[in-house]
C-alpha cells in the first residue's frame, strides 16, 4: 500500500477498529503521517469503550470482527456521538453488507486490501464536509449578529474612549474584561471587540452565568456526553464549543460559583475543554471577553473569586460610563432607540417632543441604557404618531414628587445612589422585588437586606 503525497489541511480524530493486527500496525503508522490522530482498537468492544469516553471525528471499522459486528459498532457510536462520520471496510463478498451498513449511518466503504490513497481521499472529503458545515453554521450566526448588531452610540469623551480602547484591543488576542453598572451596553462593547476583530467572520457566543443554575453551568459551557449523568438523553455541545473560531462573552462573571472559577481557568491556560462524561480533553480556539458590575477585588478579598482568575482574565479592562455619566448623550440614544422600535420617516427632531426629552435627560437612569430602551418602547406602543409626548412616558416621570426629593438631595453618596436606584427599581415594577432585584443585578435577598437598611435608618432618624 503506498500513501498519496497530499495531506490534509486539518486533521481529524480517528478511531479504527479492526482484528487484523498488520492493518493495526500499518493504520497506526500512516494515519498520523497523513496528519490525522487515530486511535487503534483490535475489536468492536474496545472501540464502543473508548467512543464512550472521547470524541471522535471518524469510525474506520471492520465489519466482520469477532465478537460485535461492524454495523453494532457504528450503532453504538452514532448514539454516543452523532455527529462522527464511518467508513466501513469490507472483503468483496460483503459488498451487501457494506451497503446495509451506509443505512446505519456509515458514509462509505473500502473493499481489503484497500489502498491507503482511497482511504486518504475519503478522509480529505470528510474534513472538507465539515468544513462546508461549519462555514455554514458560521455565516448563518454572522448573518444573526449583523441583524441584531448595535453601534456604540454616543458622543460623550468617556464614550469616544471606549470606542478608543475597542479599536486597540479588538485586532489582538488578548482577554478582555468589561465593566460597568448593569445595563450600561457591555454586551454591545463585547460585539464591539469581536466585529472588529480578525475573528469577526466566526461566531459571537454570549452567555450570562449569573443566569445558569449552578448544577448545570459546566455542562453549558462545556457539554456533556449522552448519559453522562442523570437526564442526561441525549449528547450536548457546548458553548466553547460552539464559539470554535470566534468569540465566548462570559457577562456576569462575578456570579461563577468557585468550583467552576477552578474549570474555567484550567480552559484559559491549556485551550483545551473537557465534555462531562470525556477522559480526553480536546482543544478550542476561542478569545474570551468577560464582563461584570462587581467588585472583583472586592470579591477577592471575601474568597468569593480567585485571584489568579481575576489577573488572568484582566489582562485589558474597558470601564463603559453608566447613563448618569453622559446624560448629553441621553438625546441620541433616545432617536436611536425610537428608531429601532419603529419606522418613521420623519426628521429626528420631531420624533421626541422638547417637554418630553427633558424628562429624559433629566431621570437618574439606574438602570442605564436597559432602562432608556424600556422606557422608549412603552412611549412608541402608546404613541400612534409621532411625537413622543410627556403623557406617553412612563408613571415614573409624571411623578412630581419623586423627581422634587431626588433632585431635593443635590450631590449624592454612593450609598445614596444605591438606595434611590432601588427605590426606583421598586417603584417600576409595582412592589414586584423579584423583578427590581433581576433588574438591579442582585439577588432577592441583597434587595431585602438593602431594604431593611434604609428602613432602620429612617427610624433611627
Amino acid at each position: 500500500m503506498t500513501a498519496s503525497k497530499q495531506q490534509p489541511d486539518a486533521g481529524l480524530r480517528i478511531l479504527f477498529a479492526d482484528d487484523e493486527e498488520s492493518l493495526q500496525s500499518v493504520m497506526s503508522m500512516e494515519l498520523p503521517r497523513m496528519g490525522h490522530q487515530v486511535t487503534v482498537c483490535p475489536n468492536g468492544e474496545h472501540a464502543v469503550r473508548e467512543a464512550q469516553g472521547s470524541i471522535f471525528d471518524c469510525l474506520i471499522v471492520d465489519l466482520d470482527m469477532p465478537g460485535m459486528h461492524g454495523i453494532e459498532v457504528i450503532r453504538r457510536v452514532k448514539e454516543l456521538s452523532p455527529q462522527t462520520e464511518a467508513i466501513v471496510l469490507t472483503g468483496k463478498e460483503s459488498l451487501e453488507t457494506a451497503v446495509a451498513a451506509m443505512r446505519y449511518g456509515a458514509c462509505d466503504y473500502l473493499t481489503k486490501p484497500c489502498k491507503l490513497k482511497e482511504l486518504q481521499e475519503l478522509l480529505v472529503k470528510i474534513l472538507h464536509r465539515r468544513e462546508l458545515v461549519r462555514q455554514y453554521h458560521a455565516c448563518k450566526r454572522l448573518v444573526e449578529q449583523q441583524s441584531n448588531s448595535q453601534p456604540l452610540i454616543g458622543d460623550h469623551p468617556s464614550m469616544a474612549a471606549v470606542r478608543r480602547l475597542v479599536s486597540k484591543v479588538a485586532p489582538t488576542q488578548s482577554t478582555v474584561l468589561i465593566r460597568g453598572e448593569t445595563g450600561c451596553g457591555k454586551e454591545l462593547v463585547a460585539k464591539s471587540v469581536h466585529a472588529e476583530s480578525l475573528r469577526s467572520q466566526g461566531p459571537f457566543v454570549a452567555i450570562n452565568c449569573g443566569a445558569l443554575p449552578e448544577n448545570l453551568i459546566e455542562s453549558e459551557l462545556f457539554g456533556h456526553r449522552k448519559g453522562a449523568f442523570t437526564g442526561a438523553d441525549a449528547e450536548r455541545v457546548g458553548l466553547f464549543q460552539v464559539a470554535d473560531g470566534g468569540t465566548i462573552f462570559l457577562d456576569e462573571i462575578g456570579e461563577l460559583p468557585l468550583a467552576m472559577q477552578a474549570k474555567l481557568l484550567r480552559v484559559l491556560e491549556s485551550g483545551e475543554i473537557r465534555r462531562i462524561g470525556d477522559n480526553e480533553p480536546f482543544r478550542v480556539d476561542v478569545r474570551v471577553v468577560c464582563a461584570t458590575h462587581r467588585d472583583l477585588e472586592d470579591m477577592v478579598q471575601q474568597s468569593t473569586f480567585r485571584e489568579d482568575l481575576m489577573f488572568r482574565i484582566n489582562t485589558f479592562e474597558v470601564h463603559v460610563p453608566s447613563l448618569r455619566e453622559r446624560q448629553s448623550d441621553i438625546p441620541k440614544l433616545a432617536i436611536h432607540l425610537f428608531r429601532r422600535f419603529r419606522n418613521e420617516s420623519v426628521p429626528d427632531d420631531a420624533l421626541i417632543s422638547p417637554e418630553a426629552m427633558q424628562e429624559l435627560t433629566h431621570h437618574v437612569w439606574p438602570g442605564n441604557v436597559r432602562e432608556l430602551a424600556n422606557v422608549i418602547e412603552h412611549a412608541c406602543i402608546l404613541c400612534e404618531h409621532p411625537p413622543i409626548r410627556k403623557e406617553h412616558l412612563p408613571r415614573q416621570f409624571t411623578d412630581r414628587r419623586l423627581r422634587k426629593e431626588l433632585r431635593s438631595l443635590g450631590p449624592m453618596s454612593l450609598k445614596e445612589m444605591e438606595l434611590t436606584a432601588i427605590q426606583e427599581a421598586v417603584s417600576r415594577h409595582e412592589g414586584n422585588k423579584q423583578a427590581a432585584a433581576e433588574e438591579l443585578g442582585i439577588s432577592l435577598k441583597t434587595l431585602y437586606n438593602k431594604l431593611n437598611q434604609q428602613a432602620a435608618q429612617r427610624e433611627a432618624a
